[in-house]
């Protein structure tokens, strides 16, 4: 999907490790709204300069700037999620040895997950 197309995301995630799975989907298909629909409304996601973006707008601009330049990524080694109640650390070993990933991850009230907090590269 162009991210200037309405998404309808009849995929969700069952379980925090979708997560990642659909981000790969998304982000290789350019799909900002499926990006977005991914993190809680006011989630906070961390920025390869050092900062951070939050809530939907923030996350939206960031994607959509991301997927400008359409770039492609492989998947890497997932590891089976930490959880507590409601939440869950997941993460993925970056392909190539090129860092790993750290995101919290929040069940809805609906069953599914979504990230609520979101570091993309942690090395």
């Amino acid at each position: 999907m162009s991210q200037n197309t309405p998404s309808e995301h009849t995929d969700v995630a069952r379980e925090p490790e979708d997560l990642s799975r659909l981000f790969l989907r998304r982000v290789n298909a350019g799909d900002v709204d499926g990006l977005v629909a991914l993190y809680e409304s006011d989630a906070v996601l961390a920025t390869p300069d050092g900062g951070e973006v939050r809530g939907e707008a923030g996350i939206r601009a960031f994607y959509a700037a991301l997927v400008a330049s359409a770039p492609r990524f492989a998947p890497g080694e997932q590891h089976p999620a930490l959880r507590v109640g409601d939440l869950a650390l997941t993460s993925t070993r970056l392909p190539g040895g090129a860092g790993a990933t750290a995101e919290v991850a929040r069940q809805q009230p609906d069953g599914t997950w979504r990230w609520i907090l979101d570091r993309p590269n942690v090395l």
